[in-house]
């Protein structure tokens, strides 16, 4: 997760910056980047120089350029970073196109920021109409509105952790923008429903190039009376080891039900990949190999999946599983 930082001068940020560092982030800012910067130049790191790089690096490499380096950054660590200040819309648009990556706005009334600002600066005293004219309200405006969450800072520092903390915990706990492979994975859940076997329920997706091709669920072929109508087909198999393992044959398989919309409408599914509940049979990993599937996501793993792991592997096959737990039914 990556947070960036946008808002009023003296409106909170590295105190929330400071927040985040004491919950594991990991901290980046835009105004040590460009101090690093003139200090490779031998220039002095002061506001007329601060700004007069900014508006270099953004000419020459465009607006988003210090942010995406900050990004790329953060991004090779791993960890959970804060990036303080984002100062234009280009450079919140540019990291909000990120997977799990959010931006808070913060500001507070004129006279609380001017005297927060006064509290601070040591040496140089302007006036409050002097505060408010190096200000541009515009461009604040519109970068407020494009943050995930704006916050009104004008209490304690206690009450701004404790928003802060709860963003962060909301993120954390689910607000937070799903991966492609839980996506789509979550998208195999919601076709399940349509199942006709509760032995599985069974849901598949098929994607490729990070685009949902073709869906399939368990269920009795076109026409035939359903697990769910007329009670189970069970047949018994004895395996080699003497093994007996139960089965219900009424229905095709949701990746075999995958497989033939596909074919049925003419759609190319080769080096895809496909989402399913479980480890696949043994047959519909044939058929997986044959369509050319170049890999396979699934939710659980199936007790008797073994043969079908060994048979994708020989393909060349790569197989995920989100959830080492081995999927549990009836008269299994």
């Amino acid at each position: 997760m990556i947070i960036g930082l946008t808002g009023s001068a003296a409106a909170g940020k590295g105190t929330v910056a400071d927040f985040l560092i004491q919950k594991g982030f990991q901290h980046y800012s835009v105004e040590y980047f460009l101090t690093q910067e003139l200090k490779k130049r031998g220039l002095v790191a002061d506001k007329d120089n601060l700004n007069k790089i900014y508006t270099e690096f953004q000419a020459e490499n465009g607006k988003e350029y210090i942010i995406e380096t900050l990004y790329e950054l953060a991004k090779k660590t791993e960890k959970k970073s804060v990036i303080e200040s984002l100062n234009c819309i280009e450079e919140i648009e540019a990291l909000k196109s990120k997977e799990e990556c959010f931006v808070i706005s913060l500001d507070a009334a004129a006279h609380i920021r001017y005297e927060r600002a006064m509290n601070k600066e040591k040496e140089r005293i302007i006036s409050l109409d002097e505060f408010l004219e190096s200000e541009n309200k515009e461009k604040i405006s519109e970068c407020a509105d494009k943050a995930d969450f704006k916050i009104i800072n004008e209490g304690t520092i206690e009450e701004l952790k404790t928003i802060i903390y709860e963003i962060v915990g909301k993120l954390e706990s689910g607000g937070k923008r799903p991966s492609w492979d839980e996506y789509f994975t979550e998208i195999c859940r919601a076709v399940a429903k349509r199942a006709t076997c509760d032995r599985g329920r069974s849901g598949c997706v098929i994607t490729k190039d990070k685009r949902l091709l073709v869906t399939g669920y368990v269920g009795s072929p076109i026409g035939i009376p359903h697990c769910d109508e007329v009670g189970h087909q069970m047949k018994t198999i004895v395996h080699e080891d003497g093994t007996r393992t139960q089965h219900c044959v009424r229905t095709t398989h949701a990746e075999q039900n995958a497989i033939c919309q596909a074919a049925k409408n003419g759609i190319s599914i080769g080096g895809g990949t496909l989402y399913c509940k479980m480890t696949p049979c043994s047959t519909c990993a044939k058929m997986i190999i044959n369509a050319g599937i170049k890999k396979v996501i699934c939710e659980k793993k199936y007790h008797a999946g073994k043969e079908s792991e060994e048979l994708l592997a020989q393909a060349g096959i790569g197989i995920e599983f989100v959830n080492e737990e081995i999927e549990n039914y009836l008269n299994q």
